[in-house]
């Protein structure tokens, strides 16, 4: 309904925005740069980033620019799997039948990766996302999916991607042997005052509107509000776009973007 009022061609603010479509601020930049390095060179990334912040769409995105003939990549995104689980999501991925005990898939899944590193010359990327919610055992499986033999030898590329909390549990004493093999460390920043700005405007540009409808006072207010959280950000201006129609208005303004505060957000 707010799109035919303010002649949206899709919703601004939706999730099922193309990663593409995202606007290429610092932060997301950096996030994308750093994981290429870990992709090509086969390294060990743990990359975090506090509730909101787009970590996931970031690593969407950099999944699709990758080279399909020089990279592989498998990507998990449930939590609650268990180590057998684990190397029987990473199989089905690559169209191979588990073994049925986890020792055999794992040896199955290492020499696979192997194979596709030295026989194919592609480059296996294996994403955790939500690596946050892994258990402990999890976390310790992550080791053994690391080890081949030689700690100078990696046939893949392994990225974790998780909330804050991922960095005090890899700092646990019973979890030091995997955090000694983390190589590149990356945490996604909140956005600036000046990048709330560019976010809402790229955002309603994208959605086929480019005529102002925050004013710089109601931005203000939304990022204070939000403190630059990206989900938050689009969940507040969604919000203040459907009161805005609510009440026969064309443009927010700091009071509107108050009133939700005070409606929706108490």
């Amino acid at each position: 309904m707010s799109g035919q009022y303010f002649g949206f061609s899709r919703f601004p603010f939706g999730r099922d925005l193309n990663p593409r479509d995202l606007l290429d601020l610092p932060g997301a930049k950096e996030m994308r740069s750093s994981l290429n390095y870990v992709a090509s060179r086969r390294l060990f990334g743990v990359f975090t980033g506090s509730v909101g912040e787009g970590k996931n769409t970031i690593a969407r995105w950099f999944v699709e620019e990758l080279p399909q003939a020089k990279y592989k990549p498998l990507y998990l995104h449930d939590s609650e799997l268990t180590p057998r689980d684990l190397y029987w999501e990473y199989l089905n991925q690559l169209g191979v039948k588990p073994r049925f005990y986890r020792r055999d898939a794992k040896r199955q899944l290492n020499t696979i990766l192997i194979d596709m590193a030295e026989g194919q010359g592609k480059i296996p990327v294996v994403i955790i996302g939500e690596a946050h919610l892994l258990s402990h055992q999890m976390l310790e499986e992550i080791r053994f999916l690391t080890d081949f033999g030689m700690d100078s030898y990696s046939p893949m590329s392994l990225v974790l991607i998780g909330q804050t909390e991922l960095l005090p549990a890899l700092a646990r004493p019973s979890l030091f042997a995997i955090a000694q093999r983390v190589n590149v460390r990356y945490h996604l920043p909140y956005f600036e005052p000046d990048e709330t700005a560019q976010h809402i405007s790229h955002h309603l540009k994208v959605a086929g509107v480019s005529a102002t409808l925050f004013t710089e006072e109601a931005v203000k207010v939304i990022y204070e509000a939000t403190q630059g959280a990206a989900r938050a950000i689009g969940s507040l201006c969604s919000c203040c776009l459907l009161h805005a129609m609510s009440i026969g208005a064309q443009l927010v303004d700091d009071h509107a973007v108050k009133v939700v505060l005070e409606d929706e957000y108490r």
